[in-house]
């Protein structure tokens, strides 16, 4: 059952609320985490649904985002299920924490919320910056661990978040310039190079491009002249414009 339960109102945090869920879910496993757009299958009766998740969980994160109080109708009515959540957390007993969702958002305000709901705003918040989610997805997590140790933290220590657009690969010696694009992983069975300006060498045997060279008999010349010599099947060559005379023929 549920260890931790996420509260917030649609139109008004679902995309955070919908980020710690996933952030939490591969944290601590998806069945400690309840988050009722996922949790709720079709068919079940959600009042009661709710209501236990809530009796099984120890922490409830209230997002609070920088229009939460201007739904002010619906704060005022006892049927309005935000309202209903953070009542009956804390008449479990619940740990509450208000999580403040962007910049924008204050810390709340006890004339602007009904009086059942006061007490909020004299919890310790938690600001979550939504230019930084990853961060903030990180911290919150941090925090449930200290709050609920019976959690098992399915994480390895030092294992990177999956909302990180860090690369994470490795490479061999290298003699040069080597740029990474991102994670990759299989076999490269080949080379390929893009907008390259000046020598290029790589595989066996020897390539020569654009030059003058004599190998063995034969003399290689000429403008755009790419000559490829070593362990391939067979002989390569490419040739553009009018072959130039050998230095020493003076005919």
């Amino acid at each position: 059952m549920p260890h931790v339960f996420i509260n917030y109102r649609t139109g008004d945090g679902e995309r955070t609320a919908a980020l710690l869920d996933q952030e939490l879910s591969r944290r601590f496993g998806q069945d400690r985490v309840f988050r009722a757009s996922r949790s709720i299958t079709p068919g079940e009766a959600y009042p009661e649904v709710l209501l236990t998740a809530l009796r099984h969980s120890c922490v409830l994160l209230a997002v609070v985002g920088p229009d939460w109080t201007n739904f002010r109708s619906r704060l005022q009515d006892p049927d309005d299920w935000v309202r209903k959540e953070i009542e009956a957390a804390f008449e479990c007993g619940l740990i509450v924490v208000p999580v403040l969702d962007g910049r924008k958002t204050d810390r709340l305000n006890k004339a602007a919320m009904p009086p059942e709901l006061a007490r909020l705003a004299d919890l310790q918040s938690v600001p979550f910056d939504t230019h930084d989610t990853e961060a903030g997805v990180r911290r919150i997590g941090d925090l449930i661990a200290e709050l609920v140790p019976e959690l098992r933290d399915l994480i390895e220590p030092g294992e990177p978040s999956p909302t990180s657009n860090s690369v994470h690969n490795s490479i061999g010696d290298v003699s040069g310039t080597s740029v990474q694009a991102g994670d990759f992983s299989g076999d490269v069975g080949g080379t390929i190079v893009k907008n390259s300006h000046g020598t290029i060498h790589t595989g066996s045997g020897s390539i020569y491009n654009n030059s003058r060279h004599v190998s063995g008999d034969r003399y290689i010349s000429g403008t755009g002249t790419t000559y490829t010599e070593g362990d391939h099947h067979g002989d390569v060559h490419q040739r553009f414009g009018e072959p130039e005379r050998p230095q020493d023929d003076r005919r």
